[in-house]
């Protein structure tokens, strides 16, 4: 790295500085005064003295001007970290990062993928640097995030909620909360994980999720024997009691949605009389949601086509391959389409990180081919009108 250097009127704040970029890979680094900042000649008298003291140790090179300011100090360059290190009475990253390692992995036996990741962050520290906005002196976190991990990897979460599982492998309830990502970055070096829109839904899609929502369910449908009144626009259950839902007539759809807005819509202004059984899901289903689809896909006749409803979006495309995966059958996209992209969306702000293999096969392939594009737009389901979906 090219060596840069900044101005300073504090002697000490220059010194760490040339430490600190020592520890980046700069190679000799150097540091300026800045002059015009001092507030009298006294300070710029202390900051002289200061730097005079510290090349006597060794460390460091004053450098003097030229010309007209012919003797003055120009620059301070770092000769001889050691030296430094010793004159300011500081410990080496590597040192401490290598100690904070030893602590943050002491005793915990874990997937060797995860501790190859962990110890990325302690190659991060070695150099002065934050690995997933965590620093050396973020180690102690950084093993609940390990622990949190390994918890995954052996599936102690399931059946469990966020601040359960939490509390129970690291004695915080909130500690998952706080470090999602960190723990995600983890938990995806030892398994796979599903592809979900945020870490939230990626944890539930997994398992962890003990109190998922309800199941909003629309149209012509039984409840353990009793008809529905036609009255009730929708009605909530929980995802494990779609056992007992029934049917005296099969419906002539099943539409899965994903906005709270386009549902009612949909069952008030499309379908009131409902001839479909449509579903609120939620957003990312939960893996609770995943299975309630798939015991009624398995129960639907072939006869019963299935369509999803989402944004035209990277998420909208991810939340119809999951709920794609849960059914086990073909699912057919409703109002998402690259025509209806074009005419009613907005350009998208940067490239989508979807490819295209991810939905090879499947109904939703060709939005995935033009979100891929990069003068794709995106859309959101609200523009739409709601209207009865049909195979075409």
């Amino acid at each position: 790295m090219v060596a840069r250097g900044r101005k300073f009127t504090n002697a000490r704040d220059l010194l760490d500085d040339l430490i600190d970029r020592h520890e980046e890979g700069v190679a000799q680094p150097v540091g300026y005064p800045d002059y015009s900042g001092f507030a009298d000649i006294n300070a710029c008298d202390s900051f002289l003295r200061s730097i005079e003291l510290a090349e006597r140790s060794g460390g460091i090179l004053r450098v003097q001007d030229s010309g007209r300011r012919r003797g003055e100090l120009k620059l301070v360059r770092l000769v001889d970290a050691a030296q430094l290190y010793k004159h300011l009475g500081r410990t080496p990253s590597r040192q401490t990062a290598l100690t904070a390692a030893d602590a943050m992995l002491r005793g915990l036996f874990i997937h060797p993928a995860i501790r190859e990741v962990a110890l990325l962050a302690v190659e991060a520290w070695t150099r002065n640097r934050k690995w997933f906005h965590l620093g050396v002196e973020d180690a102690a976190s950084m093993r609940s995030a390990i622990r949190l991990a390994q918890a995954f990897v052996e599936q102690q979460h399931l059946g469990m909620d966020y601040r359960t599982f939490s509390r129970r492998v690291v004695a915080d309830s909130k500690a998952l909360e706080r470090l999602e990502s960190v723990v995600l970055q983890l938990v995806g070096a030892a398994i796979d994980l599903p592809q979900a829109s945020s870490p939230r839904a990626t944890f539930a899609a997994l398992g962890l999720e003990r109190f998922s929502p309800p199941l909003l369910l629309s149209g012509r449908f039984m409840l353990d024997g009793a008809s529905v009144a036609p009255s009730l626009s929708y009605l909530g259950i929980p995802p494990h009691a779609i056992e007992s839902v029934g049917f005296d007539r099969w419906p002539d759809y099943v539409l899965t949605i994903e906005n709270f807005a386009s549902f009612n819509r949909h069952v008030l202004e499309a379908d009131p009389g409902g001839q479909g059984l449509t579903l609120y899901v939620g957003g990312y289903p939960s893996l609770a949601a995943q299975k309630a689809l798939a015991e009624l896909a398995a129960r639907l006749p072939e006869i019963v086509p299935f369509f999803h409803w989402s944004d035209i979006d990277p998420d909208g495309t991810l939340i119809f391959r999951t709920i794609e995966r849960a059914l086990g059958r073909q699912l057919w996209p409703h109002l998402m389409s690259r025509d209806l992209a074009e005419s009613f969306g907005e350009a998208a702000m940067g490239r989508t990180k979807l490819r295209i293999a991810d939905a090879s096969g499947s109904m939703i392939a060709d939005v995935v081919d033009y979100l891929m594009q990069p003068d794709a737009k995106f859309m959101e389901q609200e523009q739409i009108d709601p209207e009865i979906p049909s195979r075409r």
